[in-house]
């Protein structure tokens, strides 16, 4: 069987609390992911210990120079950077518009309510996760969160030689940068699951390297690209990449859950992945 690493998303520092080290952290996702992708792979058969995934990069303790009790922030006590991460994001769902002219306090007091209102907890809860570390890792070209994540990913990728990597969430965006940064990495096949790369005014035009003529690449060692969004992932806008991205082989749009939309669970366990990895699986 051919090495797979996976690679994180957001919210997922509560790992290396119970664990105390990133290794630890790792190893329990390792064995989450093992069980995902073996209800995905067996359409939810009893699971016996199977193993698939070779390694999880983690970041996460990583995003802050402290490691703080929690990092979960209330939408309305976030710092600036924070708030400005859900605004730009409010606005690719089309909702910070409607408020044009408040003040950023007042702003996110309502967009607050919208999130609980119309989506319910769940993505309050997502947002006060996103915000925080989005704002963290692009604080700025060279911020030092930035560049301790991309090494972290880019060491368990070359530690491995994985010839897939799957990178959810936060962590497509880490994986993107740091196979652009260690330009020796090379995969056969990257899965990107629930990616904000293409999300205008937060994160794509923020990217390393910056897209040029407004298109992202593909990393050059990166033989083929899948990138798989649910229809109702708010995370995921635009859903498909192809339209940001040079070099996205395909774009498949997935329907899992409306209420839990982004997690790594129900992606892989919806069996979008599966004809992609089942040939590696076979090596």
């Amino acid at each position: 069987m051919a090495a797979i690493v996976g690679v994180h998303g957001i919210g997922k520092y509560r790992y290396f609390q119970a664990a105390g080290t990133a290794e630890g952290a790792a190893g329990t996702m390792r064995a989450k992911w093992d069980r995902y992708l073996h209800a995905g792979l067996t359409g939810g058969a009893p699971y016996t210990g199977q193993s698939y995934i070779t390694d999880v990069a983690y970041y996460a303790h990583l995003l802050r120079a402290s490691t703080p009790a929690a990092l979960r922030t209330d939408l309305r006590k976030m710092d600036t950077e924070s708030q400005l991460v859900l605004t730009g994001w409010m606005r690719q769902l089309g909702q910070a518009g409607d408020f044009a002219g408040e003040r950023l306090t007042g702003l996110i007091h309502r967009l607050a309510e919208w999130l609980l209102l119309r989506l319910g907890p769940h993505a309050k809860d997502f947002a006060e996760d996103f915000c925080p570390e989005v704002a963290a890792y692009l604080a700025s070209a060279d911020a030092a969160a930035r560049v301790r994540a991309r090494d972290a990913v880019a060491a368990t990728i070359r530690r491995h030689r994985p010839a897939v990597v799957i990178a959810h969430s936060l962590g497509s965006v880490v994986t993107y940068e740091a196979l652009w940064a260690h330009p020796d990495l090379s995969v056969d096949l990257l899965i990107t699951l629930g990616s904000p790369l293409g999300m205008r005014g937060v994160i794509f035009e923020r990217l390393q390297p910056l897209p040029q003529q407004g298109r992202g690449r593909c990393p050059r060692g990166v033989r083929r690209w899948v990138n798989i969004a649910d229809k109702d992932d708010i995370a995921a806008i635009p859903g498909a990449l192809k339209g940001s991205f040079d070099g996205v082989a395909l774009d498949e749009k997935v329907n899992i859950d409306w209420a839990d939309f982004h997690t790594v669970r129900n992606y892989l366990a919806c069996g979008a992945v599966n004809e992609h990895v089942e040939p590696f699986l076979k090596v």
